[in-house]
């Protein structure tokens, strides 16, 4: 059975990704690089990387509980 914390990631996964997707842009932009300049795989591995770091922070705060809490979940 999954956690209060899996299920949570999973009703907002569309919001994380958004943000991932965004942090992502902002990480290329930071590089010097041109999304356009990269392959479709390395956009998705970006993304991903992005997305992991957005699930850990989710993990490692108390936001999934506050969102429990308030009923947003």
């Amino acid at each position: 059975m999954a956690s209060w914390r899996d299920k949570l990631i999973l009703k907002y996964g569309g919001a994380i990704r958004e943000k991932a997707i965004a942090r992502a842009k902002a990480r290329i932009a930071l590089s010097g690089r041109s999304p356009a300049a990269l392959s479709e795989d390395e956009l998705e591995i970006i993304v991903k990387e992005e997305e992991d770091k957005v699930k850990q922070l989710i993990y490692g705060s108390g936001i999934a509980a506050i969102m429990l809490l308030l009923g947003v979940y």
